[in-house]
Parts: structure tokens; C-alpha cells; sequence
């Protein structure tokens, strides 16, 4: 044999080990992710039917369709499993019962209070909400800039994904807002519930991708219907001689409230799905032998 197909005879071998080694090593971790999960999966109290928040003031009644996380749940999936900071402050996550946490296209629903006083609705039919707009993508800008000193992707206000709406019988509030974080070329859907109650405001987020708006914009309604505050704490029960007002109506919620207010990037941030962190399995196809405990009905 002569030395170079003995050359080309090496490489090709230590081509073929360093392949082996690799896939050896991406099954490995896929293995070790899959333990992981499953054992996640496992240890999620998945709650159905009428949940009462932590707060003391509020009511979810979740249908058989959805399911609810407790905080300590929801914080597992908001921080180990979409990739956002730890530490996040939720009342729970409602997440729809036909898919697991793990898939690509999986969403959820983040429900959180701001205790702030009474909310006015009384400038809710005399928005403009297009010039809302401008002013909020000007907010946006300037907060970027902020966040690209600090080292952090940019953030773009692209526009309304759905114009808010506000029903005055009910008292709840929503919208949604399409972002882009630096140069990601898909775009994020930040959708929002507000259901205004007598002492705060119940915040309920979506947590998809703007592909998903479609099928999002389906299921608000449904959303919506789940929360309420109890009997007492409701919009109606607002008391004027012994109950504070907030500081701003519904504009203002929609806003984000006042950044230069507060002096604080709060207002801009959004719980994000990162999958990128997840490896790229056939997640539904393997855990499909798995994710079959039913959620407990309260």
C-alpha cells in the first residue's frame, strides 16, 4: 500500500472514531436530558378545576383543557425549562392540557397581582391607541439604549399584534404587543390580560411566539373566563371612603405604566421562551410514553 491511501486510510479512521465519539456523546446528553425532564415532568402538581391564588383575593376555575401550576411549579418551567432568570414572582402558570412544557411550540399563561389601588376605567372609550403606540415605541427606544449599556439584547415595540380591548361589564382588559430582541428573526408575542379588581389589577401574560398569535388570539376569551376576583375584592366592591386609587387609569396599564416613572426597566420585561437551551430531541415523540398523569381535580 502505498503512503498516501495509508495517509487517506488514517484520517478516514480517526474520522469515523471522532464521529463515533461525538454521537456517542450527543446520545449521552440527550439521555441525561431525557432523565431530567421526566423526572421535571413528574414532580409538576398539575391542578384542575377551581384554584384559589396565594394573594387571598382571586379565583381561577380551569376547565379540563388547560391545567394549573403553583408558583414553585410554574418557576421550574419559567427558569429550568424556558431558559428566563430565576427568581421570577407568579401566582402560577395555566398551560393548555394537550401539550407538555418541552415542546417546541408549547405556551403558557404567567398570573401575577399588582396591588396599586383602584384602576379608573372612566378614560377607556377616549384612547387613542394608535398614538399610544408611537409614544410607547419612542419609551422603548430610549430603554434599549439602556439595555445595550447594560449588555443585553435590544428590544423593539414593532407594534400592536392585536389593538386593546376593554369590556366594561367585566372589567378586563387585553392586547398584545409584537417585540423583537436584538436581531432575532422571530419575533416575539407579548399578549396581555388585565382583570381589574377592587384594590389591584390581576396580570395574566402569554408566554408564545408570533407564529402562535393566531391560535393565541383563539384562546383568550377562554383565558379571560378563568380568573376572578372573590366576592368582595371585585371592581364593583371599590369602597371610595376607605379604598386607595391608583395613580393611573387604563392608558397607563397598557403602557407599561410611566419607565421614566420609575426609572426601571420593569416595564419591558417579558417572560421568553428559550429554546435554544433545550436540546433538539424528538421531545414529543419520546416523552409521549411518559406524560400521561392527568392533572388533579380540586
Amino acid at each position: 500500500m502505498n503512503r498516501s491511501l495509508t495517509a487517506f486510510a488514517l484520517c478516514a479512521l480517526f474520522s469515523l472514531a471522532s464521529y463515533a465519539t461525538e454521537t456517542q456523546h450527543a446520545q449521552t446528553e440527550q439521555e441525561k436530558y431525557m432523565a431530567w425532564a421526566k423526572s421535571l415532568w413528574i414532580s409538576l402538581d398539575r391542578k384542575t378545576g377551581e384554584i384559589k391564588l396565594d394573594n387571598g383575593v382571586a379565583t381561577l376555575n380551569v376547565p379540563k383543557d388547560y391545567y394549573y401550576l403553583n408558583p414553585q411549579d410554574a418557576e421550574k418551567i419559567l427558569a429550568q425549562v424556558w431558559g428566563n432568570p430565576p427568581g421570577s414572582k407568579t401566582l402560577g402558570m395555566i398551560l393548555p392540557s394537550d401539550s407538555t412544557p418541552f415542546d417546541q411550540h408549547a405556551w403558557g399563561v404567567t398570573v401575577q397581582y399588582e396591588e396599586e389601588g383602584y384602576v379608573t376605567d372612566k378614560d377607556a372609550n377616549t384612547i387613542d391607541y394608535d398614538d399610544l403606540l408611537k409614544k410607547m415605541q419612542a419609551e422603548t427606544h430610549e430603554a434599549s439604549e439602556a439595555r445595550k449599556k447594560q449588555g443585553y439584547d435590544t428590544i423593539e415595540l414593532v407594534g400592536w399584534a392585536s389593538k386593546p380591548y376593554y369590556d366594561q361589564a367585566t372589567h378586563k382588559l387585553h392586547w398584545a404587543k409584537e417585540i423583537q430582541f436584538g436581531h432575532s428573526a422571530e419575533h416575539t408575542l407579548n399578549y396581555n390580560i388585565r382583570v381589574l379588581g377592587r384594590k389591584g389589577v390581576l396580570v395574566m401574560t402569554f408566554i408564545a411566539g408570533i407564529a402562535q398569535k393566531e391560535m393565541i388570539k383563539n384562546k383568550v376569551d377562554s383565558v379571560m373566563a378563568m380568573a376572578n376576583f372573590d366576592t368582595g375584592q371585585r371592581y364593583e366592591d371599590f369602597n371610595p371612603s376607605l379604598d386607595k386609587v391608583a395613580a393611573y387609569g387604563i392608558g397607563a396599564l397598557v403602557a407599561g405604566k410611566v419607565i421614566a416613572k420609575t426609572g426601571l426597566l420593569a416595564a419591558l420585561f417579558i417572560f421568553l421562551k428559550k429554546f435554544g437551551i433545550v436540546i433538539a430531541v424528538a421531545i414529543a415523540g419520546l416523552f409521549g410514553k411518559f406524560f400521561k398523569r392527568k392533572p388533579k381535580i380540586e
